[in-house]
C-alpha cells in the first residue's frame, strides 16, 4: 500500500493532507492554495475545470458551472451539461481528481488510498455515494469518517488529556454536532445530531436576498431572473460575509449590475454587521437544538463539556461564536484551523490505516470510536419498526435477531428496512427492501428467519436473512437514493419525543390485533383437524367464536387502533381460545 491520503469533501471548499513522519500536514494546490473550491465548470469549449479557475469565471459562465455538490449527494439530482447528465457521484470525483492530482504533484508519486470525511448525519445513500465518487475518480476509499470525529482526532493529538469534547461543526453546506470522549488514547463519540442543510451557502444566500430587494427598492429592477447577476451577488455576498467577521461594516459594489432604458444600472450598498446578523438570526438559532439533543443522547450536561472545538469556515461568523459561548458557557477554542482540521485528521487516520505512523506514536495509539446516527429496524407484523440497532450505537456493529413467519404455508417474506426512530415504519424512512424466498412450508411461527444488520466502519448498511430451516439466505447492501432530508431527521427525531408515549399506547393497540390474528390462524387450523370428531355443539361454539373475533380483526387498521378496540378484541380473543380449551 502506498501513501495513504486525507480528503475533506467540502460543500464549499475542499481539502486534502497527508501524514509527514508523524505529523499531519496539509497538501497545497498546484495554484498555492491550502483549500480548493469544490467548483466544477465546462467550458463552452467542452473543457471541464476545477477548483479556483472554475470559480473565477463563474460569473461568466454560470449555466455552466456547478456548487455545492454535496448536499445532492444520495439523490437522483442531474445537472445536464451539453447534452449529457451528470450526477452528483459525478462531479464529485472531478472535484476528488482535482485533490488527488495536488497530492501526486506533492508527494511525487502516484495517489490510490484515500481517507474521505463525510457530515455525521450523512445517510446511508450519501456515505455510498461519496464513495462511488471515489472509485470514479480512481481512489480506493479505504474509510469514511465522520467530520466532526475527524476533526476531535486531529485535537485529540495535541489534546490527549482525558476530557469530554463537543464539536460544533458548521462548513458550506452541512452543519454536525458530536459529543466526543478523549482519554487513555481512545477517542469514542457518545452522540451526534446535526442538520445535513445549513451551512455558510444560507448564509451568503440571506445576504444575496437582501441585496435583491434592495435593489428592486431602489433602480425597481429584480435580478433574481438574470442567472449572472446573481452569479456577482452570490460571489460578493460569500465576501462580504467573511469581511464581517472581521469588520463592522462592509462595502458591496458592483458596477453594471443590469442594463435597462435608462442604461446602466450600478449597486453600492453598505452592509452592516448588525443587519448582517438580524438576516440570519434564524439560522444560527437553527444550531441549538442539534447542540442539546447531542448533550441529551450522550447523558450530559453543559457542564460536563471540558472543551468547545469549533470547526467549518462558517464558525469564523461571530455571532456563531457568541451563540456557542452563550449556548456552553465557556470560550470555545480555536486552536485548530477550521478549514483544515478535519483533513488533518483524516490524514491521521489514513497513516494508522497505512501503516506510515511511527510506533509508540501518539498518532499510532489513538483509537476511534465512531456511531451510527439513527436507528435502524425492519418492519414486522403490524406495521411494527422492530429496533435491530439503536442510534448512537458504536460502529462497526452486527445485530441478529430470530422472527418468523406471519401466515401459514408461507414461503417467503418481504424485509423492508427503516431508518428513524418512531415504532410505526409508517413514520420512518424506507432504505430498501427484498425478498427472501423458498422458506419451507409451515405453519405460522413456525420458520426461524435470523436477520442480520451489518454496519461496517464506513457506517454503511448490510442486512442479510437467512431461513435457519433451509439454509437459504438472501441480502442486501443498501444504495438507495431515497435518503433522509434534514428536515425529516430532525422532525423523526423530535417526533420520537413527542409522540413517545403515545407510540407505546398505538404499539399495545395493535399487539391486541397480532394476537388475536394468531387466535384466529390457530382455530381455523383446529377446526379443520378436529371438525370430523366435534361434536355439533363444539363446531358451533368455535364457528360462533371464530365469526365474531374476525368481524372486528378485519376492521381493524394500524392508524385507527384504540383503547376501545383493543379491549373488544381482547375479549373476543379470551372467549374464543375458553371455547377451543373446552
Amino acid at each position: 500500500m502506498g501513501t495513504v491520503i486525507g480528503i475533506d469533501l467540502g460543500t464549499t471548499n475542499s481539502c486534502v493532507a497527508v501524514i509527514e513522519g508523524d505529523t499531519p500536514t496539509v497538501i497545497t494546490s498546484k495554484e498555492g492554495y491550502r483549500t480548493t473550491p469544490s467548483v466544477v465548470a465546462f467550458t463552452k469549449s467542452k473543457e471541464r475545470i476545477v477548483g479556483d479557475a472554475a470559480k473565477r469565471q463563474a460569473a461568466v459562465n454560470s449555466d455552466r458551472t456547478i456548487f455545492s455538490i454535496k448536499r445532492h449527494m444520495g439523490t437522483d439530482y442531474r445537472r445536464k451539461i451539453d447534452g449529457k447528465y451528470y450526477t452528483p457521484q459525478e462531479i464529485s470525483a472531478f472535484i476528488l481528481m482535482k485533490l488527488k492530482e495536488d497530492a501526486e504533484d506533492f508527494l511525487g508519486q502516484p495517489v490510490t488510498d484515500a481517507v474521505v470525511t463525510v457530515p455525521a448525519y450523512f445517510t446511508d445513500a450519501q456515505r455510498q455515494a461519496t464513495k462511488d465518487a471515489g472509485k470514479i475518480a480512481g481512489l480506493n476509499i479505504l474509510r469514511i469518517i465522520n467530520e466532526p470525529t475527524s476533526a476531535a482526532l486531529a485535537y485529540g493529538l495535541d489534546n490527549g488529556m482525558a476530557q469530554k469534547v463537543l464539536v460544533y461543526d458548521l462548513g458550506g453546506g452541512t452543519f454536525d454536532v458530536s459529543v466526543i470522549d478523549i482519554g487513555d488514547n481512545v477517542i469514542e463519540v457518545l452522540a451526534t445530531s446535526g442538520d445535513n442543510h445549513l451551512g455558510g451557502d444560507d448564509f451568503d444566500e440571506r445576504i444575496v436576498n437582501y441585496l435583491v430587494e434592495q435593489f428592486k427598492i431602489s433602480d425597481g429592477i429584480n435580478l433574481s431572473k438574470d442567472v449572472s447577476a446573481m452569479q456577482r451577488l452570490r460571489e460578493e455576498a460569500e465576501k462580504a460575509k467573511k469581511e464581517l467577521s472581521s469588520s463592522v461594516t462592509t462595502n458591496i459594489n458592483l458596477p453594471f449590475i443590469a442594463m435597462s432604458k435608462d442604461g446602466p444600472h450600478h449597486i453600492d450598498i453598505t452592509l452592516s454587521r448588525q443587519t448582517f446578523n438580524e438576516l440570519t438570526a434564524d439560522l444560527v438559532d437553527r444550531t441549538i437544538t442539534p447542540v442539546e439533543n447531542a448533550l441529551h443522547d450522550a447523558g450530559l450536561s453543559k457542564t460536563d463539556i471540558n472543551m468547545v472545538l469549533l470547526v467549518g469556515g462558517s464558525t469564523r461568523i461571530p455571532a456563531v461564536a457568541d451563540k456557542v459561548r452563550q449556548l456552553m458557557g465557556k470560550e470555545p477554542s480555536r486552536n485548530l484551523n477550521p478549514d483544515e482540521c478535519v483533513a488533518l485528521g483524516a490524514a491521521v487516520q489514513g497513516g494508522k490505516l497505512g501503516n506510515q505512523l511511527m510506533p509508540g506514536s501518539a498518532a499510532s495509539e489513538i483509537i476511534l470510536m465512531d456511531v451510527t446516527p439513527l436507528s435502524l429496524s425492519i418492519e414486522t407484523v403490524g406495521g411494527i419498526a422492530s429496533r435491530l440497532i439503536e442510534r448512537n450505537t458504536t460502529i462497526p456493529t452486527r445485530h441478529s435477531q430470530i422472527f418468523t413467519t406471519a401466515g401459514n404455508f408461507q414461503t417467503s417474506v418481504d424485509i423492508k428496512v427503516f431508518q428513524g426512530e418512531r415504532r410505526f415504519t409508517r413514520d420512518n424512512k424506507l432504505l430498501g427492501n427484498f425478498k427472501l424466498n423458498g422458506i419451507k412450508r409451515a405453519m405460522a411461527g413456525v420458520p426461524q428467519i435470523e436477520v442480520t444488520f451489518d454496519i461496517d466502519a464506513n457506517g454503511i448498511v448490510n442486512v442479510s436473512a437467512k431461513d435457519l430451516g433451509t439454509g437459504r439466505e438472501q441480502s442486501i447492501t443498501i444504495t438507495s437514493s431515497s435518503n433522509m432530508s434534514e428536515e425529516e431527521i430532525e422532525r423523526a427525531k423530535w417526533e420520537a419525543e413527542v409522540y413517545g408515549e403515545q407510540d407505546k399506547k398505538n404499539e399495545e393497540y395493535w399487539n391486541s390485533h397480532i394476537e388475536a390474528e394468531n387466535t384466529l390462524k390457530r382455530a381455523e387450523g383446529e377446526y379443520s383437524q378436529n371438525k370430523k370428531v366435534w361434536d355439533k355443539a363444539k363446531k358451533k361454539a368455535v364457528k360462533e367464536a371464530m365469526n365474531q373475533l374476525k368481524r372486528i380483526v378485519v376492521k381493524c387498521k394500524p392508524e385507527k387502533m384504540n383503547a376501545d378496540l383493543a379491549h373488544q378484541l381482547d375479549e373476543l380473543r379470551i372467549n374464543l381460545e375458553n371455547v377451543l380449551n373446552n
